[in-house]
């Protein structure tokens, strides 16, 4: 899976966990972009990240992540 593909099915998650289906993510996207995405509904896209994809992030990845685009490289890591 490519890091774009990663991206693509981050909008539904976004979506669903900040109820809003106005949001589409890019990989320049960050918490400063998206007004629902505060420190609660980042552990939420966390969870959802991780059961979506089946994978498991340490503190130490999600702690260096600046924006979606990060994140999705992690996730592309462990595919």
């Amino acid at each position: 899976m490519t890091k774009q593909e990663v991206i693509s099915q981050f909008d539904d998650i976004f979506r669903d966990q900040l109820d809003n289906d106005d949001i589409t993510v890019n990989e320049n996207t960050t918490a400063k972009d998206i007004e629902e995405w505060d420190s609660l509904s980042h552990v939420q896209l966390i969870v959802a990240i991780e059961k979506k994809f089946k994978v498991k992030f340490t503190s130490k990845e999600i702690q260096c992540w600046q924006n979606v685009g990060q994140m999705a490289d992690t996730v592309v890591s462990k595919l």
